[in-house]
């Protein structure tokens, strides 16, 4: 197959040209995430101008300028570098080259084809050492006809060095079946080596942490496991709700929006064994392992809601039960985690905006301080916003008496690094496609296993045999939610606040 991945034994150095083509560059992700991404790695040089040309392809009339105005708005200055942003952005808006065409033209891929290769030829690329990476900013529902064309048009066309790379964005698929029947379509069309199917979760800096954290710590090794851990919640909540999208999140809902790919690959990388290394098989293979050992969801952990007037939305039917919030608790069968709950728990119009992991430890046996109301140990991961890593821990108040309080041991990203830049997790993701390191992109079996976890789940939600329950927005969701969660062995905190920093609780 031309563009075929160069193995190990036989890695030769990347001297051909690159081209990035962006396929529905007039969309909102392409303008919002992905060319912005590519700004920023420009502007850091770790995509240079010399090397690499950016195409834009989508069914729009427009010249190469009227793309480079509308995406202008969109490249904000990094920290620390607003005297340069406007020679950046000069210097980054010439790199980009507009394609027009539809989605299953033969023509258009044609002339995209054409376009790259005029550029690798003006460049010197020797033919089959140019580095073709096609990111799909598109709807899923266009995968299967453009993998067509690009397969048969647009391919690196030998093998001397290059390759041909695409990178295709949730949602894979509605359940099983359909992320199989995609799956095997681009299956067939390209090497699981060339195919990176991302989740931009996997590039939030504190994400790529939860490895070093667990694995490089001593202290955590023998922590990590049913005998010392209650519960573990992963949090995901918005303070907004569909913002003029509901007829779009309808089709899919916060299950398959959030819980069956963010959570789910989260929730991996808390729960996974040591690998064997820090090979991207490695690391997946070992993910793999804790999705095929969750059990059945069983119906009485699960409760999701629907915000009120999210059917106001006159995109959205009147009589949808589709979910803008859910908890789900999912139990891993093997040794380490036998026992321990995962509550899963994402939503939409929430009285904040945050993501969160949250490692409950169980209450010291044998208590002679009597502080088991003040709250337990909690391992703390925000992921957004302000970033930090702090620990809850049960300290002495100062002064003459012996009374018990709750404090923290805090690792705040915003005060610890002031002076370093946290990339956007679309950064990392394309640097690293460009690399060639697959491991914080997903696998196909991976893939598959996450379905199989949540598909009867999302059928019987589809099938309104799963009610969603009514909740304010502004609040913590349907009431029953935190009941499941304490059910199950969460313990809340109340009245604890940081007393540096109140969005911490």
């Amino acid at each position: 197959m031309g563009g075929n991945e160069p193995g190990l034994g036989d890695f030769q150095p990347e001297t051909g040209r690159l081209s990035i083509i962006v396929l529905g560059a007039s969309g909102d992700l392409a303008k919002k995430k992905t060319f912005p991404a590519l700004f920023h790695l420009h502007r850091q040089g770790f995509i240079e101008s010399h090397d690499v040309h950016i195409f834009g392809y989508a069914r729009s009339k427009m010249s190469d300028d009227e793309l480079r105005d509308r995406l202008r708005r969109y490249l904000t200055p990094g920290k620390g570098c607003e005297e340069t942003h406007d020679e950046d952005v000069s210097k980054f808006l010439p790199l980009i080259k507009y394609v027009s065409g539809p989605y299953d033209s033969e023509e258009g891929f044609q002339l995209l084809d054409k376009e790259i290769s005029a550029y690798e030829l003006s460049k010197d690329s020797k033919e089959g050492s140019s580095r073709r990476l096609f990111y799909f900013a598109l709807p899923p529902s266009v995968y299967p006809s453009v993998c067509k064309m690009l397969k048969n048009f647009c391919m690196n066309k030998s093998d001397l060095g290059g390759w041909t790379r695409i990178v295709v964005e949730k949602p894979f698929g509605r359940d099983l079946k359909s992320a199989e029947e995609l799956s095997t379509h681009i299956g067939e069309l390209f090497n699981e080596s060339q195919i990176y199917r991302i989740d931009h979760y996997l590039g939030k800096e504190l994400v790529q942490n939860l490895l070093v954290l667990r694995f490089a710590n001593r202290m955590f090794v023998p922590l990590w496991n049913h005998t010392n851990i209650s519960n573990v919640q992963i949090v995901f909540k918005e303070d907004f709700g569909t913002e003029g999208r509901g007829g779009y999140f309808d089709q899919y809902g916060i299950i398959r929006d959030i819980l069956q790919n963010h959570l789910l690959q989260v929730l991996c990388l808390v729960a996974m064994e040591r690998p064997v290394s820090l090979k991207p098989e490695h690391i997946r293979d070992e993910k793999v392992k804790v999705l095929q050992s969750v059990l059945p969801i069983n119906e009485d952990e699960v409760v999701i809601g629907q915000y009120e007037g999210y059917k106001d939305d006159p995109t959205v039917p009147k009589d949808s039960n589709t979910p803008t919030f859910a908890t789900v608790v999912l139990r891993i069968h093997n040794e380490r985690w036998e026992g321990v709950p995962f509550i899963l728990k994402a939503g939409k119009t929430m009285n904040s905006k945050k993501a969160e992991i949250r490692v409950q430890f169980k209450d010291v046996p044998g208590d002679i301080f009597n502080s088991k109301g003040k709250g337990r140990n909690e391992f703390v991961i925000r992921l957004q916003p302000s970033e930090a890593i702090y620990m809850k821990l049960t300290v002495k108040e100062p002064g003459l008496e012996m009374k018990t309080a709750l404090s923290e041991l805090d690792l705040s990203y915003r005060q610890r690094y002031q002076e370093v830049i946290i990339p956007e997790a679309y950064e990392r993701l394309i640097l690293d496609t460009i690399r060639g390191d697959q491991q914080h992109f997903v696998r196909r079996d991976e893939l598959k296993a996450a379905w199989e976890i949540f598909t009867p789940l999302l059928h019987r939600i589809d099938n309104n045999e799963v009610q969603s329950l009514p909740y304010k927005p502004g609040s913590r969701g349907p009431e029953q939610a935190d009941k499941l969660a304490e059910k199950v062995g969460y313990v809340q905190t109340h009245g604890y606040v940081w007393s540096t920093n109140t969005e911490y609780r």
